[in-house]
C-alpha cells in the first residue's frame, strides 16, 4: 500500500550526472495509457487462462485432483521463478522495453496454443459423463498443452519484473511532480492488477464454465492481441532506460575481493574513511551511505600499496578493490535476503486457498439461494483480491492518517510492521479455513445428502460455498499488508541499477512457496492413509482430512511469523 506522503529512494538523487542521463525527456503520465491499456490488457488475457487452470485440467483433461495441484504448484512456481532471469536480461543486455516487447509476444502465443486445445477436438481428450471412466491425455496433447504452458511462463518471465519498473521509468525522480507520479503511478498499478483479476475470475471464467472453454479461451487470446497493441503504439512516447551493465558481476567482483583481502584489517573507528569511494557523479543511481553490517564485506574496498587507482578514481582491477558504493550495494542484498526468505512459508499458505479451496468449492453447494445459478469454482479466488480491493483505499484514506498521528511515522506503520501484520493474518486464514473445511465435511457425511457429483465421484455436500468466502476474504486483506508491502519494500531497498531484478524478487518468493506447496502435497498425500488412518488430501475431499493439512501450515505460518520478527528487528533501512 502506498500511502500519503511517502517518497521513493530517488529523491535524494544529486542533480548532477552525464549528459545523456539529463537530456531524457520524461513523459510521465502522457505514457500511461499505453502502458496501462498494455498491463491491464495483458492481466486480463494471461489471468483470464492462468485463473481457471485447475478446472481446466480436471474437467477437459480428466486429470486426477492431485496431479492437478501438482502440475499448477509447479506451473506457478517456474511462472513465478522465471522473472529472475528476465529482470537480469532486462536489467543486463536487453532494457526493459525490448524485455516487455517479446514477452508479450510470447503470452500471446502460449494463450492462442491453449485456446487450440479447447477447440480442436483431436487436442484434449473425449468428453465423457460424470460418474463413467474418463481417459486422460495422450503423450501429444499433453505435451501441446505443455507448449502452451511454456510460452506464458516466458511472457511471465519478461513481464513480470518489468511491468511496473517500466512505468516508474516514465517519471522523472528528481521533480517533485515526477515523484508524486511515481507514488499515484503505485497506487494505479495495484488497482488495475485487481480490477483486471476480478474480471478474469468471474466474467471470463464464466464463459469458460458454463458457455463454451474454446469460447472463454479464445477471449483472452484476444484480450492480448489488444495488449500488445496498446504497447507497441507508445513506442515513440516511452523513455527507454539503457540496460547499466550486470549487477551480478558486480556483486561477484565484492565476493572475490573480500575473500583476496579476507586477512586485512579494519580501523575500529571510522573504518569507511579508509576505504576507496571515489566522487559520486550519477544521478540516475542513488549514492548510498556507509553501514556498519557484514564489515567483512569492507575489505573489498581497503586500498593497498599493490591497487591501482585510475585518474577517476575507480579502481583499475575490480575484482582487486572495489569501492564504497559497490560493497553497499551488495549490502543491501545480504540485508534483504532473510526478509525475502519469510515470504516463502507465506506463500505455501496463499497457494493452498488458490487450488484445494476449488476443489472444497465443487463439493459444496455453490447455488445462491433456491436459484439455479450456480458460482463457478474457479471464481472464488476473486475474493481475496475484492478484500485487498477494498481494504487498500480504507487504510490509505482512513487507518493510516489516524495511525500516523499515533506513531509520527509517515504511513503509519513501517513496510516491515506491515509485512508482519500480514504473516500473522495468514495464520488466523489457514486456521479458519481449518475450521470450516472440518465443518463442511462432517456436514456432508453427517446428512448423507448430496446435490450432485463432482468428475471424481465425490460427492456434493448441502454445506454452502457461502462459507468458504471469509476466509478469503481475509486472505486478501493479509496480502495488502504483506505482499504490496514487499514489492515497495524491494523496490525502494535494492540497488537502482537492480530495479527490475527487484521486481523478480516477489515472484521468485511465489515461486519457492509454490515448489514448497507442492512438495508438501506430494509428502503429506504419501504418508498419511497408511494403514486404518485417512489420507489427508484424498481424491475426493469427504473421505479425506484437510483441515488437518491447513492446521499444519497454520502452524509453520506461527513459527514463520517468530523468524520474520527476528529478521525484522535485525534489518536496517537503506538510508
Amino acid at each position: 500500500m502506498t500511502t500519503r506522503g511517502e517518497k521513493t529512494q530517488a529523491a535524494g538523487r544529486p542533480e548532477n550526472g552525464t549528459a545523456a542521463e539529463r537530456e531524457i525527456k520524461y513523459k510521465g503520465w502522457k505514457a500511461m495509457p499505453y502502458i496501462v491499456g498494455n498491463e491491464i490488457f495483458e492481466k486480463l488475457g494471461a489471468l483470464g487462462t492462468i485463473t481457471n487452470l485447475v478446472v481446466y485440467l480436471t474437467t477437459v483433461f480428466h486429470l486426477r485432483s492431485i496431479t492437478t495441484a501438482t502440475i499448477v504448484n509447479v506451473f506457478n512456481g517456474t511462472t513465478n521463478l522465471a522473472p529472475l532471469l528476465g529482470g537480469f536480461l532486462a536489467d543486463t543486455y536487453l532494457g526493459r522495453y525490448a524485455t516487455l516487447g517479446l514477452a508479450s509476444l510470447a503470452s500471446q502465443l502460449g494463450l492462442l496454443i491453449i485456446m487450440l486445445t479447447a477447440a480442436v477436438s483431436q487436442l484434449h481428450p473425449p468428453q465423457c459423463d460424470p460418474g463413467q471412466l474418463c481417459s486422460g491425455p495422450t503423450p501429444g496433447q499433453q505435451a501441446f498443452l505443455l507448449f502452451g504452458l511454456t510460452f506464458l511462463v516466458i511472457g511471465a518471465g519478461g513481464i513480470r519484473p518489468c511491468n511496473l519498473a517500466f512505468g516508474v521509468d516514465q517519471f522523472d525522480p528528481r521533480t517533485e511532480d515526477g515523484r508524486k507520479g511515481i507514488n499515484s503511478f503505485f497506487n494505479l498499478y495495484y488497482f488495475t492488477f485487481n480490477v483486471a483479476m476480478m474480471i478474469s475470475a468471474t466474467l471470463i471464467i464464466y464463459v469458460q464454465s458454463n458457455v463454451s472453454w474454446s469460447v472463454g479461451l479464445a477471449i483472452p487470446a484476444v484480450l492480448m492481441v489488444f495488449s500488445c497493441a496498446f504497447f507497441f503504439l507508445g513506442s515513440r512516447t516511452y523513455v527507454k532506460v539503457r540496460p547499466q551493465g550486470s549487477p551480478f558481476s558486480s556483486i561477484a567482483q565484492v565476493l572475490v575481493a573480500a575473500f583476496r583481502k579476507r586477512r586485512l584489517k579494519l580501523p575500529d573507528d571510522h573504518p569507511e574513511e579508509s576505504l576507496l569511494d571515489p566522487p559520486h557523479l550519477s544521478s540516475l543511481i542513488s549514492k548510498l551511505s556507509y553501514t556498519n553490517q557484514f564489515r567483512i564485506l569492507d575489505k573489498a574496498a581497503i586500498v593497498t600499496p599493490e591497487d591501482e587507482i585510475n585518474p577517476d578514481g575507480s579502481a583499475a582491477n575490480p575484482w582487486q578493490l572495489c569501492t564504497l558504493q559497490q560493497v553497499e550495494q551488495v549490502k543491501c542484498i545480504v540485508r534483504i535476503i532473510p526478509v525475502w526468505s519469510t515470504g516463502i512459508l507465506y506463500q505455501v499458505g496463499a497457494t493452498q486457498q488458490q487450488t484445494y479451496v476449488i476443489f472444497q468449492a465443487l463439493q459444496s453447494n455453490r447455488h445462491l439461494g433456491r436459484s439455479n445459478f450456480q458460482i463457478p469454482a474457479a471464481s472464488f479466488v476473486v475474493f481475496p483480491m475484492l478484500g485487498m480491493s477494498l481494504w487498500i483505499p480504507i487504510y490509505d484514506r482512513i487507518v493510516a492518517p489516524r495511525l500516523e498521528r499515533i506513531t509520527k511515522k509517515e504511513g503509519g506503520l513501517t513496510l516491515l510492521q506491515r509485512m508482519g501484520i500480514g504473516l500473522v493474518l495468514s495464520v488466523v486464514v489457514m486456521a479458519t479455513a481449518g475450521v470450516i473445511e472440518e465443518r463442511r465435511r462432517s456436514h456432508a457425511l453427517r446428512h448423507h445428502q448430496t446435490v450432485g457429483v463432482t468428475t471424481n465421484g465425490g460427492a456434493v455436500s448441502p454445506f454452502s460455498s457461502l462459507w468458504l468466502i471469509p476466509p478469503l476474504i481475509l486472505l486478501g486483506v493479509s496480502e495488502a499488508f504483506n505482499v504490496i508491502s514487499q514489492v515497495e519494500f524491494y523496490y525502494k531497498q535494492f540497488p537502482e541499477n537492480m530495479r527490475s531484478i527487484a521486481g523478480s524478487f516477489l515472484f521468485c518468493g511465489f515461486a519457492m512457496g509454490g515448489y514448497l506447496s507442492s512438495l508438501m502435497v506430494t509428502v503429506v498425500h504419501r504418508s498419511t492413509g497408511r494403514g486404518q488412518s485417512k489420507n489427508w488430501l484424498a481424491e475426493d475431499l469427504n473421505k479425506g482430512k484437510l483441515d488437518l493439512f491447513y492446521f499444519s501450515i497454520a502452524v509453520l505460518g506461527v513459527l514463520n511469523f517468530i523468524y520474520f520478527v527476528a529478521c525484522a528487528k535485525w534489518y536496517r533501512y537503506k538510508a
